[in-house]
């Protein structure tokens, strides 16, 4: 049977895949249709693989892409700018393997063309299944969200028998205000509002004081991209994907990037329990280090970091929101930034001492006229 394919015109070579499908994976399998999927916000694409004759019906195939180039001036503020000996994804991939974290099972590395052969989690993300469930239905899927992450953080953050890069690099100072300066860049100037001198001195200068306390945080192994889109729901698992720009960072950045999602608005009261759960979750641990215990038995210090977290977070995605549309001509996230920016400027009100932040940013932010 001839496999139906629509990848003809990205240069992908259909009998390399045939080959590869009978001889390099686990199993042998034939390949019966291509589907190219909708992308994330990389140069990577995408296709669902139909099998037949093989224990299971579908792979994922990832297509590698060259880095953009604001991926290449971000990792070399992160501590990640030196030469690579193994791809971060794979290199992850195993780190988390070992660790018992729900990420994908890498079938086979087609190293010379590219092309990664993933087990496939199904289509369904959290975000999807959150819009489709009940309100107990999904306050199931975001404890189960929640846990996954308690042991990412927990098992993730020590060393396995894999050099993991997500150890090699962080946020710190410059990357914490490489993106701020990313949100100014995009976020206000590309958007035909460019800052006066009186405003931009004090905003740099509230960027500065957030980084800086940021960055004194205790540290754990960040996902980095932990949200509704990047959790697919597969039955009774919660697989993990888009993992590969981990890197060491704040005990809140993932809760961050989890509960004020771009993408999902989730009830505060609903908020605060899941909060309490990643708490209660974290203390389980006695190897914690005594700061890290400190902050998880300090209720109201815990949140005041994971609002200063999610500050930071949600003004990095506004401001990448905008440079995916003007520099890649992808429109499609630009609906997610009223969402995003409306996150900002309710932790903004909500701590006096960020006041003056949101008075000399407001005239530059239409969605809070």
């Amino acid at each position: 049977m001839t496999p139906q394919t629509s990848l003809s015109s990205t240069g992908l070579d259909l009998s390399r895949l045939s080959f590869t499908l009978r001889n390099h994976l686990p199993f042998t399998a034939e390949l019966e249709q291509s589907i190219p999927l909708a992308g994330d916000a990389s140069n990577r694409r995408y296709y669902l693989l139909h099998l037949s004759m093989a224990p299971v019906t579908s792979v994922i195939l990832m297509q590698l892409a060259d880095p953009e180039a604001f991926k290449v001036s971000e990792e070399a503020v992160s501590g990640a700018g030196g030469e690579a000996t193994e791809l971060p994804f794979t290199n992850i991939l195993k780190h988390l393997q070992q660790k018992g974290v729900q990420v994908p099972v890498l079938y086979f590395y087609d190293e010379s063309c590219g092309l990664l052969y993933l087990e496939d989690f199904g289509d369904v993300t959290l975000a999807q299944a959150w819009q489709k469930s009940s309100p107990g239905m999904g306050e199931d899927l975001y404890c189960q969200a929640v846990d996954q992450l308690v042991h990412l953080h927990l098992q993730a953050s020590h060393p396995s028998t894999v050099p993991c890069v997500a150890f090699t690099r962080s946020f710190d100072m410059p990357l914490y205000l490489w993106e701020f300066d990313h949100f100014l860049e995009y976020g206000v100037v590309a958007r035909d509002r460019p800052m006066c001198v009186d405003d931009y001195v004090p905003v740099r200068e509230a960027f500065k004081e957030i980084a800086e306390w940021l960055t004194a945080q205790p540290q754990v192994f960040t996902h980095r991209d932990y949200h509704s889109r990047n959790l697919m729901v597969d039955g009774e698992r919660l697989g993990v994907i888009d993992f590969q720009d981990a890197l060491m960072g704040p005990v809140t950045y993932d809760l961050a990037s989890l509960l004020r999602d771009s993408y999902i608005s989730l009830d505060e009261g609903l908020i605060d329990r899941l909060i309490a759960r990643y708490i209660a979750g974290m203390r389980q641990n006695l190897s914690l280090s005594q700061q890290s215990a400190m902050l998880l038995h300090d209720p109201v210090a815990f949140r005041r970091l994971f609002d200063f977290t999610s500050i930071q977070r949600n003004l990095k995605a506004a401001g990448r929101f905008v440079y995916i549309d003007r520099v890649k001509g992808n429109s499609s996230f630009l609906a997610s930034i009223p969402q995003t920016l409306k996150n900002v400027r309710a932790n903004l009100d909500k701590y006096p001492q960020l006041h003056r932040l949101r008075t000399h940013l407001s005239p530059y932010i239409p969605e809070w006229r």
